[in-house]
């Protein structure tokens, strides 16, 4: 006879709350509703490299209108690395995702020079504005 006692109780539903949350994982950025106002607050921190829209061009780093989709290394008024031309990927959401979250580790060698976006919500609203470039 197994006897549950308030303690043990306590500690069952804290186990399979973490299990279930440790199989669940934290949502990926692509599969969070993005808000595409929030991300174009977020790409203030973009546009001192990137510019995106109808006028967009390559500065420091290559333009981002109409990245998603777009074959990685490829617009032609920008100087890539040979790692990122040499990538063989294309820009799905999954893959900016995973960029934006540690861009070295991702591309190893590439020139993007970012720490990184920690936070899935600012990485889901980032690519909710920039499928609206």
């Amino acid at each position: 006879m197994i006897l549950f006692s308030p303690s043990v109780s306590r500690a069952a539903l804290s186990l399979s709350t973490l299990l279930f949350a440790t199989q669940a994982g934290a949502a990926p950025a692509a599969a969070l509703k993005g808000d595409p106002v929030a991300g174009k607050a977020a790409f203030y921190r973009c546009a001192s490299c990137h510019q995106v829209g109808p006028s967009a061009r390559a500065g420091f780093g290559p333009k981002l209108t109409g990245v998603i989709g777009r074959k990685a290394g490829t617009t032609p008024d920008y100087r890539y690395s040979p790692a990122m031309k040499n990538a063989n990927i294309v820009w799905t959401e999954q893959n900016l995702a995973s960029f934006l979250k540690a861009p070295g580790d991702f591309i190893p060698g590439n020139k993007m020079r970012f720490w990184g976006l920690g936070n899935a919500q600012q990485v889901a609203d980032l690519l909710a504005y920039l499928r609206t470039q």
